[in-house]
């Protein structure tokens, strides 16, 4: 299943359709990645702060998982390409990071696939590629055919808003995705799920308004969280990571008693921080108020 999605988004993208790999969300693809190339007696090199499938597919597969340590909270890519020895067989990025919405360049990309090891192949995580509109940040999708050990990842998750359908899909080499496939489920997306991607893919309008929202929303949140006195970390994904500069568990919890719901991400390495995604006017108004009230003195005993 999944050949008329499989021909849409080839076209779309310049490539052909067996460079694609359907999956059920993005973390589908990245988890057939580790099945595929990594094992046992291999490692896998991914950074600190990054999204935690990483990890989690770096243990089920049984591998050594290589952590990298951020640089201001971003990927260290000259460490990552240091941090490769002759056992490693994959490398994550993800452009812009989840949940730090950190991003590098075409020259800092660039550097780091350069020369690189043929026993090494690299996941270029792009979930939030469609909300960036920076004009140094690369489209991996038009760097695959320069560079074939690189995986590029994306999701119809975010953007398109087809989180609950869970459609992802990766574009590679043909011969890798081969590989890719043979580790696939059958029938992995269900078929409304499929024609629901086909369709968000020519739907141009929605992505252009869901940008521009989103846009909207993080100037929105920024401002706000500067009138509190709050730093927030660069970011070009649709969220923003909030340092409240104290354990932000427990604002966490008072802001869902509240009603509002955000991502507390101690689990990052980054207990201060909360991630905040942008949503419309009136939903970030009321996010905001709510995170006043919570940090007011003695609103929330420190713990």
């Amino acid at each position: 299943g999944g050949f008329a999605l499989k021909r849409a988004l080839a076209e779309r993208l310049g490539v052909s359709p067996d460079q694609i790999t359907l999956g059920n969300g993005s973390n589908d693809v990245l988890e057939f990645a580790a099945r595929a190339f990594a094992g046992t007696d291999t490692e896998i090199v991914y950074a600190a702060h990054a999204f935690a499938v990483y990890g989690l597919v770096t243990r089920a597969v049984g591998a050594r998982a290589i952590v990298v340590p951020a640089r201001d909270w971003g990927h260290d890519l000259p460490a990552m390409r240091a941090a490769i020895t002759p056992r490693t067989r994959l490398v994550y990025l993800a452009n812009p990071n989840n949940p730090t919405g950190t991003w590098f360049t075409q020259a800092e990309l660039g550097a780091f696939l350069r020369g690189l090891p043929a026993h090494v192949l690299v996941v270029l995580d792009e979930a939030y590629f469609e909300y960036v509109e920076e004009a140094e940040y690369p489209n991996g999708s038009e760097w695959v055919a320069r560079y074939p050990q690189l995986i590029v990842t994306r999701t119809f998750s975010k953007v398109h808003g087809l989180a609950g359908l869970r459609v992802g899909y990766a574009v590679s080499e043909a011969k890798v995705a081969n590989y890719l496939n043979r580790v696939r489920q059958p029938f992995n997306i269900n078929s409304p799920a499929l024609a629901a991607a086909e369709a968000a893919l020519t739907d141009d309008g929605h992505v252009t308004k869901s940008v521009a929202l989103n846009r909207a929303g993080l100037d929105q949140l920024r401002a706000g969280a500067r009138a509190l006195g709050l730093a927030c970390l660069p970011s070009v994904g649709n969220f923003l990571c909030v340092d409240l500069g104290r354990p932000a568990a427990p604002v966490y919890e008072a802001l869902l008693r509240r009603g509002v719901i955000v991502r507390p991400i101690a689990n990052y390495g980054m207990p201060n921080h909360l991630r905040i995604t942008a949503g419309l006017p009136a939903e970030n108004d009321r996010c905001l108020s709510a995170l006043s009230d919570v940090l007011r003195p003695g609103a929330v005993a420190r713990p």
